[in-house]
């Protein structure tokens, strides 16, 4: 059963074109041949018929009257009878046949026996031939001659022969090419078939590695078979496989880079189609707006860059864009964005979207706006000590000043603006140490309560001049082995128990413990100062912050001492953190890791 595929199929196509071609050629040459072979019959019996006539017609226009002489007139036919197989009538002007090769034809009416069109023409004159069938069934060919004498008609002579013979041959013959035909359209089908094969054999392997190749193989080659178009084909598909092999590796290679790119990229990168979809995003772009594949895929621009300001709708920013590219700085959930936005066009250099980039510019900000808080505080820092310095110089310069105490009063303040300059550059160059990681650690196994207990004598004195209570909560003995550079550690501390003896006001305590958990080691340090107001307490730690500016200052504060506390810890893996309430004093947790090897312990 045949599919539709095989029907519309090359092959099938070939064999039908091959099949009607053949078919109608014979058809035409049979149809000629039939037509010619009738018409040679027939004109021999017309030939043999007028043969015939003439001899008769010439005997019978002798006599003067046809119906005296019918009685010689039926002799001469009888006689000229016996050697036709024609029937042969004579007729006189009146249509009663007179004589007749059958004799019980005579004294009839020509018109009921013979083609009456035929008659009339011949009493016209005029030789004619009429092919009919006899009430038998018999077909019979009828030709009439008109018997003339001084131009006037006289009669008829008619013959009438059988014709079955001529049709016989014909159906004869028509059987005869017709399986002569059937035999040769058999052949040509057969052939047909053989010739269409070694035709689509090689398309159809063309078009089943091409559809191979649709599907991403590429590693289909045509067998080349000849020489001719097909071959050549073949050759091509081989040649269009291997350049397209190529330049898909180049594409997929290009591809990856682009993607790998697109991935790596700090900067978000939306593509946008003329009608404000996105079409392409990246998977920074994704975090910065907080969103999926999928979520994007779903939303339009004016939904998601549109919505940060009117000033940034897709219909706006395009109009913006025509002459060239457009950068915008606008501000989303707390986060400043820095937006900058080209048109890409297509093939033919027509417009085709928008690529928007997108930079999160808010650490930035946020780090820029502290370098200018971080130069004016440094500046205010240096520009108050030396303003001092240069007050009380210009005076001791400008004045004349006999008193000892004075001048030596004078000095010492200088003296003291000048180690607070001093200071604050010691701080500040560590600091920056510290930020471009250019601080040399030395960090070795270190029992912490040793470093506790060095911190605690150094301050011990001061403690003491301010009659405050240093208590040591930590057992002695204990060992609370850690990871560190002692002396930053020293330092961290120093800074912090510094600290609690400024802000505890005389008469006051100040508790000092050492812990140690299971990977954690804990210095804690308590006192019962002025304390820190809540809302101040997440802003100790930045530089220059002071909770009271002035009595820090007249304290010798430089407001770093935290911030650098903060980060010697962190450099340690350790944190440091702040419990506080005003006027009920302070607390400081200081959190390294314990060394993993030898952890906390007794020492017996």
């Amino acid at each position: 059963m045949f599919t539709k595929k095989r029907w519309s199929s090359i092959r099938f196509r070939i064999v039908l074109i091959y099949f009607l071609l053949v078919f109608i050629a014979m058809t035409v040459i049979g149809v000629f041949i039939m037509n010619e072979l009738e018409d040679y019959q027939m004109e021999l019996i017309r030939s043999n018929f007028t043969k015939i006539v003439q001899e008769s017609v010439i005997s019978l226009q002798e006599y003067d009257s046809l119906g005296r002489y019918r009685e010689e007139i039926q002799a001469d036919i009888q006689s000229w009878a016996e050697s036709l197989r024609e029937e042969m009538f004579v007729v006189d002007d009146d249509f009663v046949i007179i004589a007749s090769s059958n004799p019980n034809y005579i004294d009839k009416s020509g018109l009921d026996l013979l083609d009456q069109s035929i008659l009339v023409r011949g009493m016209s004159g005029e030789i004619s031939e009429q092919d009919g069938v006899l009430a038998s069934g018999i077909p019979v060919k009828n030709m009439v001659f008109p018997i003339e004498k001084d131009g006037n008609v006289k009669g008829l002579v008619c013959l009438r022969a059988d014709i079955t013979s001529v049709y016989k041959t014909q159906s004869q013959s028509r059987l005869i090419f017709l399986q002569a035909m059937f035999v040769a359209l058999l052949i040509t089908v057969v052939l047909g078939f053989f010739i269409a094969r070694s035709i689509t054999v090689p398309i159809n392997d063309v078009t089943e590695k091409a559809e191979k190749m649709s599907r991403g193989d590429f590693s289909q080659e045509v067998s080349v078979r000849s020489d001719d178009e097909i071959g050549r084909l073949a050759e091509m598909f081989n040649l269009l496989r291997e350049k397209l092999d190529h330049t898909l590796a180049e594409i997929n290679s290009e591809k990856n880079k682009l993607e790998a790119i697109l991935k790596n990229m700090a900067d978000g990168l939306l593509a946008v189609d003329t009608e404000g979809r996105i079409i392409l995003a990246n998977h920074a772009a994704m975090q910065m707006l907080g969103m999926k594949q999928q979520e994007i895929e779903k939303r339009t621009y004016d939904e998601i860059i549109g919505s940060f300001s009117q000033d940034l709708l897709f219909d706006r920013v395009r109009e913006n864009c025509l002459d060239g590219g457009l950068h915008e700085v606008a501000e989303k959930g707390g986060r400043v964005y820095d937006i900058r936005f080209d048109r890409f066009m297509d093939e033919n250099g027509q417009d085709a979207g928008m690529i928007v980039v997108l930079l999160d510019i808010t650490e930035q900000q946020k780090l820029e706006n502290m370098q200018r808080d971080f130069v004016a505080n440094v500046s205010h820092e240096l520009k108050t000590p030396l303003t001092t310095i240069k007050s009380y110089t210009e005076t001791l310069v400008d004045t004349e000043i006999d008193d000892c105490k004075t001048i030596g009063h004078f000095l010492k303040i200088i003296d003291e603006e000048a180690d607070r300059m001093n200071r604050l550059v010691r701080e500040l160059l560590q600091l920056s140490k510290l930020d471009y990681k250019r601080e040399k650690w030395f960090k070795k196994e270190t029992n912490l309560v040793n470093v506790v207990k060095a911190a605690l004598t150094k301050v011990e004195m001061t403690a003491t001049n301010k009659e405050l209570q240093l208590n040591s909560l930590f057992d002695p003995k204990l060992r609370v082995m850690t990871f560190i550079d002692r002396d930053r550690i020293d330092q961290v501390i120093l800074n912090v128990l510094s600290n609690a003896i400024k802000y505890t006001p005389e008469g006051g305590s100040i508790d000092v413990d050492v812990l140690g958990e299971e990977s954690c080691a804990r210095v804690v340090i308590s006192d019962s100062g002025i304390g820190i107001a809540e809302n101040e307490i997440p802003r100790i730690f930045e530089r220059f912050y002071r909770v009271d500016k002035a009595r820090s200052r007249e304290m010798g504060g430089t407001g770093l001492g935290l911030s650098i506390a903060k980060q010697i810890v962190e450099e340690h893996g350790g944190t440091i953190t702040v419990r506080s309430k005003l006027g009920q004093g302070s607390t400081v947790t200081i959190s390294l890791p314990l060394s993993p090897t030898r952890g906390v312990r007794n020492i017996e």
